[in-house]
């Protein structure tokens, strides 16, 4: 995924059942205060729910994209920590998947919660 890649995602593990990612907060993903974009942190988390769903992607499926996304803001991620993020499948069926990722920072807090539904294509 080019955009992922640009930005820094790195994805750790990926399976049926979760994926697990990092990025590093660098300046050029920051706002105000030199705190994580919440468009960063949402295209983050898009990423590895849409590693999710392609794992998950049924024999002869073109592919996913998202076609519904709601985060929760919770906490901020300054500039030089690197976040972490779990993405778990809530459901995981034919046409759509749903997948709920938690991004933490690394003290451990909660920096956002994400669930989007994925579409296959």
């Amino acid at each position: 995924m080019p955009f992922s890649r640009l930005m820094g995602v790195e994805v750790t593990s990926a399976g049926p059942d979760g994926v697990e990612g990092t990025i590093t907060v660098r300046e050029d993903l920051c706002t105000a205060n030199s705190i994580m974009h919440g468009g960063a942190i949402m295209a983050f988390a898009d990423a590895l729910g849409a590693v999710g769903a392609f794992v998950n992607l049924p024999e002869g499926a073109g592919g996913t994209t998202t076609i519904e996304s709601k985060t929760n803001f919770l906490g901020a991620a300054k500039v030089g920590t690197t976040v972490t993020g779990r993405a778990t499948p809530l459901s995981v069926g034919r046409r759509i998947s749903v997948w709920q990722t938690e991004i933490t920072g690394e003290d451990g807090k909660r920096v956002a919660v994400v669930t989007q539904t994925q579409l296959v294509l």
